[in-house]
């Protein structure tokens, strides 16, 4: 039943998109804007915004019709987007792009973007002269003895009127960054020339923006409009998207960064084609690439790095070749080309990881296995061609209960904070693991509700179980702790989550696209160099759009949508839950309820919750790491709340101090409460921390506390635990 499921939902839709005209969007000349790089948007991407228009009006299980409510909506999320703190756009730009408020809907149905693009280029242009005006003030002299403040949040303020207004705010700004400097090194000279570089280097990559940026800022404007998780990626994008999910990707095994105008090798993956070749090192510099045996070097520098890296990715099994210039050489020193095969490479660090932790019970010693995921992830495109070693979440945790229960712990815990979730293959395996069979998740499309079961009766990990979340687990970490609550399987610890119940289907819009619409831009591409084929490595044309098209239920019948799982045992939230969640989006689809699910939970923690609780509750009483974050929360909704700055060099100063002495003092008595050594000034907290034999990990009391639960539960009722058991394996 799953496998159809996944066959329609994330494969992509199997049909053409029949509704889109056979012709190309008409192209009409943009408006200049002086100042501005004119921008402008490309055959392509109107093509793209035509079809995902069209897809959100027809197939979005969100019945949103697109009309001059949602134009007015989508132009008010996109100048927040250019623009949040005002700090840029004057007041008569903004009355004068009102002209469009009401328009956007037909101009995306009708695949025309130039009013999207002139917005973002007089945004630009805003931008460039905020930055050169910047770069004029730096060598002024500020008189940081005054007594005045800087708002650096404007977002609640109204837009800028005059330009006379807007050089008073960036003064301010100037003087603001010139004082951070200042407080940090004496040397005024050398303050001016670092604040001169970085307003260069903004003016620089304000520069590097291309069209694919702007399409990529409106499309996110327009999708999250119509709900937060229906997502357009461009190609690059989507290339991103699909390596997170499968946790691996097709290339040479290095991690990049751009460093002063040069891609720059950052790190490399053991096992990976730069490793085995033995010929590259971190802080090595790639200045151009090459395709195969003999195609012609391009050259890399001053390119921005998502455009360097899609040259360098590719399929498994070719050849890119790269000119490097070594670690410590000169700009005039001569490159050595490297050839490097391409391969498969398995994200290992971003995959699921486990640890053991020992708790005293009693005088007796109860070993607790935490598994630590961090999404779940499936490699798709090994799963449809039917590799039996697929990367997925389920493997992997398999493979780690297997060796867990080889070291003989009594419990595990599913550590499933900060997940923001993935498959929903996986989300329905992972619960597998740990019931016998049964339904796991219902989905509901505008249709029908299928319920999808895990069919298979072996069972991974039969003992004592508990699930931590927080609030950024979302999506099929709330599938799988849901399913695990209502089976009465284990206990949830952690805060409520992040409330994501509803499914997109991954929609590869290269797919979709007319053959003849392709053929007309094949035959615009001879005579225009703005019009592209495949990029190299795993990029499409037209880039992906993950759909919302139905609702996930947990098998109670409660959706996990806008309320998300509440846990058992309950933890203070450090992510704010009034400003990150479900509930917190404008365009969040509502919770409801539908029929529960034909199941039999095999137990019910309700009977030792309150003796649960009780012990946790007095632990945490006496736990001075509890203490602190709680005195953390409250100081983190202090800061949040401001907006100004003070621009009085002793006032700001005593303030810093004040507040890096009071952070120094807060980290040292988390340390101690964790058991660390305290640091004093200078120390480097790692080798501090190997010296004394610690690991980061142990500072994580939660984690901790979460183990502790479990051994508390294994302790007050064996006999029950026992009984879930044998009632599992039945």
């Amino acid at each position: 039943m799953f496998k159809r499921l996944y066959i329609a939902l994330l494969l992509g839709s199997a049909f053409a998109c029949t509704a889109a005209s056979e012709k190309l969007p008409e192209k009409k000349p943009i408006v200049k804007v002086k100042g501005s790089n004119d921008i402008e948007p490309d055959e392509q991407q109107s093509v793209a915004v035509r079809a995902v228009t069209q897809f959100i009006t027809n197939l979005n299980y969100k019945k949103v019709p697109l009309n001059d409510s949602i134009s007015a909506l989508v132009f008010d999320k996109y100048l927040k987007r250019l623009d949040e703190n005002h700090n840029y756009l004057l007041a008569s730009d903004v009355k004068e792009f009102e002209k469009f408020r009401t328009v956007l809907d037909d101009d995306m149905r009708e695949g025309n973007l130039n009013d999207v693009f002139y917005i973002f280029n007089v945004y630009q242009k805003r931008y460039n002269e905020r930055v050169n005006y910047s770069l004029a003030q730096v060598d002024k002299v500020f008189d940081f003895n005054k007594t005045e403040n800087f708002t650096y949040d404007r977002s609640k303020m109204p837009w800028v009127a005059t330009v006379t207004d807007m050089d008073e705010l960036w003064n301010k700004r100037v003087k603001y960054d010139l004082l951070n400097l200042k407080l940090a090194k004496a040397d005024m000279a050398a303050n001016r020339e670092s604040l001169k570089k970085r307003y260069k280097d903004l003016l620089s990559n304000s520069n590097k923006l291309n069209n694919q940026d702007v399409f990529q800022i409106y499309m996110d404007a327009f999708t999250e409009t119509i709900d937060p998780h229906t997502n357009y990626f461009n190609p690059s994008n989507a290339a991103n998207f699909n390596i997170d999910m499968s946790r691996s990707l097709e290339g040479i095994g290095a991690t990049l960064q751009s460093e002063n105008e040069y891609v720059t090798i950052k790190s490399v993956v053991a096992g990976g084609p730069a490793d085995k070749s033995k010929q590259l090192e971190i802080g090595d510099r790639i200045v151009a690439v090459a395709q195969g045996k003999d195609g012609k070097f391009s050259e890399v520098i001053g390119w921005r790095i998502e455009n360097a890296i899609a040259l360098i990715r590719g399929s498994k099994g070719t050849m890119v070749r790269l000119m490097i210039l070594p670690k410590g050489k000169g700009t005039t020193d001569k490159p050595r080309e490297l050839a490097l095969v391409r391969e498969k490479i398995i994200l290992k660090d971003q995959s699921a990881q486990k640890e053991i932790r020992t708790y005293n019970n009693n005088g007796k010693q109860v070993k607790i296995g935490i598994i630590s995921v961090p999404a779940f992830y499936l490699d798709f495109a090994d799963y449809r061609a039917g590799n039996p070693n697929y990367k997925s979440t389920t493997r992997d945790v398999r493979l780690i209960l297997d060796t867990l229960k080889k070291e003989g712990v009594d419990g595990v815990v599913m550590d499933l904070r900060q997940n923001g979730g993935g498959s929903l293959i996986e989300a329905v395996e992972l619960t597998g693991l740990f019931i016998k069979t049964g339904p796991v998740v219902q989905v509901r499309d505008t249709r029908k509700t299928d319920v999808e079961e895990d069919e298979d009766p072996n069972i991974a990990w039969n003992g004592p179980l508990a699930v931590m979340v927080d609030r950024f687990s979302a999506s099929a970490s709330e599938i799988f702790s849901g399913a695990i609550q209502d089976y009465g399987r284990g206990i949830i610890v952690g805060s409520q989550t992040y409330g994501k119940g509803t499914v997109q289907n991954a929609i590869d819009l290269d797919k979709q696209i007319p053959q003849e619409i392709k053929n007309q831009l094949a035959a615009l591409k001879k005579n225009d160099t703005k019009i592209v084929a495949n990029a190299p490595g795993s990029q499409n044309m037209f880039g992906q759009l993950n759909l919302t098209v139905a609702k996930f239920y947990r098998v109670s019948g409660s959706s996990t949508q806008h309320k998300g799982v509440m846990p058992d045992i309950k933890f203070p939230s450090i992510i704010p839950m009034d400003k990150y969640g479900e509930d917190t989006e404008p365009s969040a689809l509502p919770f409801d309820m539908i029929a529960k699910s034909n199941y039999t939970p095999v137990g019910s923690v309700a009977t030792v919750l309150p003796k649960l609780a009780k012990l946790h509750n007095d632990r945490m009483a006496k736990n001075d790491n509890y203490k602190y974050m709680l005195a953390d929360i409250q100081e983190y909704k202090k800061r949040d709340a401001e907006t100004t700055v003070s621009l009085n060099e002793a006032t700001l100063k005593k303030q810093r101090d004040e507040d890096e002495k009071t952070a120094f003092e807060r980290v040292n008595l988390k340390r101690v409460a964790s058991g660390f050594p305290a640091l004093k000034k200078g120390d480097i907290a790692k080798e501090v921390d190997k010296k004394a034999g610690k690991k980061p990990s142990d500072l994580d009391f939660l984690k901790i506390e979460a183990g502790q639960i479990l051994t508390d539960y294994i302790a007050l009722d064996p006999n029950y635990a026992a009984t879930v058991k044998q009632q599992i394996m039945q």
